[in-house]
């Protein structure tokens, strides 16, 4: 990947990444006996994995990752539709790429319902009609009531799923470090997680997440993804197709950093020294001939033999296409000629008018002329066959035929060896230097794109402010970061430098970054699921489901919380009769909801999640 043409130069080559289609695995025994095993399915914004929650060796890791997008043109059938790695290279259908989600929350269902067709098919499902093991999804934090129910109908109703477990993925991938670790429930600390729509700041307070205080950042790896191509771009205009969104991903995975102090590592940019040491240069595909090289005498002699040379094979190819033509001409009028002495005159006459011909004398003279052309075409080629040699350099073109003239050879001359000469390799290069840190930066300081919203550390300042400083103190003793987007290099000295400036003076914290901050939320699923098996606290029955309503949660460690909400009657009106009060009946259930504005506001929350402000409690 990595070539060094000194001591200070780092030269780097995109991989252009193509994804190969998953296989369709068989079902492990060990997953049906004494009981189906639950399936996991991490349901992210930009990667789904999907695996078994089983304790053997080959199934401990997720069996599918795939990105979540599908891509249908516009009135093709379902079976035509392709999904994650299906889709090889994700470019040229760019515009074609749908996805189940708005921000981090799910709303297209259609597309979600494709989705769990290709986890089931290439898991090796293949009960008809239902599947028959329970699911555990993961959701976003505070998730809409609306979503939950839809996604709960299609889980029952359409899946016929024994039953599901919800869970927040940044809560999974907590629990499961904290098990790690060893750490004796129930659990405090302050998680922060970036995904690739947006980011949050969840405080969770002894085992349980305190939903009023959450907040999201609209601001995630897509937005840095989209700035970084912007700059690129900007600096290099004549590669701007070849600076895709799929491969300023790549950079930012494998070649951006947070610095510590954002204005000091700017300045340290602008010495030439450190510029030659740190800057990436990323080679472009290029062909190696260039426009302005050096041709010598001997290439100049080639590409003029190759010239002459095709010059003749297009010479002697027209040549015969018009002397095929004049055959099938004469044929046709000698068949004419017959008719006449055959007899027929009626047939010849409206033959005559067919080839718009007056008297038999004019076919005469175009069966004499068409003949004499015929004979000579036959002798030409007949001596050029005989005679053929190679053609010399001086000779002139004009001689081999009228057709050419030195006006159609000018396209190819010689290049002349006055040009300039530059290097072609360095030419299709991008200097990579200071957007290794601004396009990370984004997640610190939204302005930089123009988004008027606080940046993360600012939002964790703003949710501490919420609390006492005995719960500050518990909180900062354990922030968590987890996230696919917290994993560049730098992100943990950045969130302690932010902190060490929050806190008072003196004052103690601790940071951890998730040991795999992207996978950890599918294994953190799996071990839960494996400590609480089916039926037990946090798992949603059908019974459940058709009892309570779509929009019901089972809570557990992990999960968002269950608020129940009941919505009062309006107040009769003066002019009605009064109405005795009707006891409720057993069968009334209340609203439900998991979204906290219910709590914290006294205003009707936003429709979805999109529509809200930002610094805000999550939808």
């Amino acid at each position: 990947m990595t070539t060094k043409t000194s001591s200070t130069c780092k030269i780097f080559s995109f991989q252009d990444y193509k994804s190969s289609p998953d296989p369709i695995f068989e079902v492990h025994s060990e997953c049906l006996r004494p009981c189906p095993v639950p399936i996991v399915i991490d349901n992210g914004s930009f990667q789904t994995r999907a695996g078994w929650a089983c304790n053997v060796e080959d199934l401990s890791t997720p069996r599918l990752l795939f990105k979540s997008v599908a891509a249908r043109s516009r009135g093709a059938a379902r079976s035509e539709t392709q999904i994650g790695n299906d889709i090889p290279n994700l470019e040229p259908l760019r515009w074609l790429l749908k996805s189940q989600f708005d921000r981090n929350v799910v709303v297209n269902f259609e597309i979600q319902e494709l989705m769990f067709d290709y986890i089931f098919m290439h898991l090796g499902i293949g009960t008809e009609g239902s599947v028959e093991h329970p699911l555990v999804l993961t959701e976003a934090p505070c998730n809409p009531l609306h979503c939950r129910q839809m996604m709960s109908e299609l889980v029952f109703e359409c899946y016929g799923a024994p039953q599901v477990a919800y869970g927040v993925d940044s809560l999974f991938s907590f629990f499961y470090n904290n098990t790690q670790r060893c750490l004796e429930p129930p659990h405090t600390g302050l998680i922060v997680s970036s995904g690739y729509h947006c980011s949050h700041v969840l405080p969770f307070i002894n085992g349980r997440l305190d939903a009023v205080n959450c907040k999201r950042v609209n601001v995630g790896g897509s937005q840095s993804a989209v700035y970084l191509q912007r700059l690129l771009q900007l600096k290099y205009p004549a590669h701007q197709a070849a600076i895709t969104l799929s491969r300023m991903e790549e950079l930012l995975h494998e070649h951006s950093y947070i610095a510590p102090d954002y204005l000091q590592e700017l300045e340290k940019w602008r010495s030439a020294e450190f510029y030659e040491e740190e800057v990436h240069r990323m080679q472009l595909p290029f062909s190696g001939k260039a426009a302005g090289a050096v041709v010598s005498v001997e290439e100049r002699q080639e590409r003029r033999a190759q010239q002459l040379r095709r010059l003749q094979e297009i010479n002697n190819r027209r040549r015969e296409e018009r002397l095929q033509q004049d055959q099938e001409r004469l044929d046709t009028l000698l068949a004419v000629q017959r008719l006449l002495e055959m007899g027929l005159v009626e047939q010849f006459h409206r033959r005559l008018m067919e080839l718009n011909m007056d008297s038999a004398e004019e076919l005469q003279s175009y069966i004499h002329k068409l003949s004499i052309s015929v004979e000579h075409s036959r002798q030409t080629r007949t001596e050029i066959a005989e005679l053929e040699q190679p053609v010399d350099e001086g000779d002139s073109v004009n001689e081999m035929d009228p057709d050419f003239s030195e006006e159609s050879t000018e396209s190819e001359k010689p290049v002349s060896t006055a040009q300039p000469v530059f290097n072609m390799a360095e030419y299709h290069q991008l200097f990579v230097g200071t957007e290794r840190l601004r396009a990370p930066e984004v997640l610190f300081q939204p302005s930089l794109i123009g988004e008027e919203q606080m940046g993360l550390m600012e939002t964790v300042q703003f949710v501490l402010q919420q609390y006492t400083p005995e719960q500050q103190g518990e909180l900062v003793n354990n922030v968590f970061l987890t996230g696919g987007n917290l994993q560049y290099n730098g992100v943990k000295d950045r969130v302690e430098r932010e902190l060490l400036a929050i806190r008072p003076f003196q004052s103690h914290f601790k940071v951890s970054l998730a040991s795999r901050p992207a996978l950890d939320a599918w294994f953190g699923a799996c071990e839960w699921a494996l400590r609480n098996p089916p039926g037990a606290q946090g798992w949603i029955s059908r019974q459940d489901y058709e009892e309570k309503g779509g929009e019901y949660l089972s809570e557990h460690c992990a999960s968002n919380l269950f608020i129940p909400m009941r919505i009062s009657k309006p107040a009769p009106r003066a002019s009605d009769p009064p109405q005795a009060a009707e006891p409720p009946t057993p069968t009334q259930q209340p609203l439900h909801a998991t979204t906290p504005e219910s709590a914290m506001d006294t205003v009707p929350a936003p429709a979805s999640a999109s529509e809200s402000g930002v610094p805000t409690s999550t939808q």
